[in-house]
């Protein structure tokens, strides 16, 4: 996989470089702030691009706007964001595109190895990859809502499916068989008043519009 990777602190950036290369991959160019991604990302037209939300000059929403731009310019570009902190706004702006191959995680996901590399092997390919803690954020914060009418096991399968891992994985962590899991998948989607929808990340991208944009004050 040919990569771009956008981090303004060396020691975090130096060791990306070094996770992908150990893992295979190949690291075209890397950037320190925000002017240098775009150029870089236009020049080398990656297969995925790996960016910091907070990059120098204003340490704001820099490569958030970079990932947008680069979604406009490179039409399907794969973008892995990576955050301090659940910044659930960011997540639903960066999705609010309806497409996939997008990813929003934790910088700390980053030191789960196998965790990263899955999750930035799933949004290369087209997938949705969604850091566990802000859809836990999302799911906690709604009230009032339909989410209350689901069992445990529903809400255990929503958060999953919502991280965006398929029925496979979610039977494996669950422990149950794949026809269960569609089912549970069936059901939450009845309750939430969503349509039925494909596998993959067009479900991921419903679930977390409802998510996102409902409840609200």
């Amino acid at each position: 996989m040919r990569v771009v990777i956008a981090e303004d602190n060396a020691l975090l950036r130096e060791g990306l470089v070094l996770l992908m290369t150990s893992a295979g991959h190949e690291v075209l160019a890397v950037a320190g702030s925000g002017p240098e991604i775009m150029p870089a990302l236009l020049k080398h037209r990656p297969d995925a691009a790996v960016l910091d939300v907070r990059m120098p000059p204003g340490f704001r929403d820099e490569g958030l706007r970079a990932a947008l731009e680069a979604r406009r310019e490179i039409p399907g570009l794969p973008v892995l964001v990576l955050s301090q902190y659940v910044e659930e706004s960011y997540a639903t702006e960066l999705l609010g595109g309806g497409a996939g191959g997008i990813g929003y995680l934790l910088k700390d996901r980053v030191g789960r190895v196998d965790e990263f590399l899955d999750a930035l092997d799933r949004v290369a390919k087209g997938g949705t990859a969604i850091d566990p803690e802000v859809v836990a954020e999302l799911l906690t914060r709604r009230r009032d809502s339909p989410l209350d009418s689901l069992t445990p096991r529903e809400r255990e399968v929503l958060k999953l499916m919502a991280e965006g891992h398929d029925n496979a994985t979610i039977a494996r962590t669950l422990v149950v068989t794949e026809r269960a899991v569609h089912k549970h998948i069936g059901n939450v989607f009845q309750k939430l008043g969503l349509p039925p929808s494909d596998s993959g990340h067009r479900r991921v991208l419903a679930v977390l519009a409802y998510l996102g944009h409902t409840g609200r004050p």
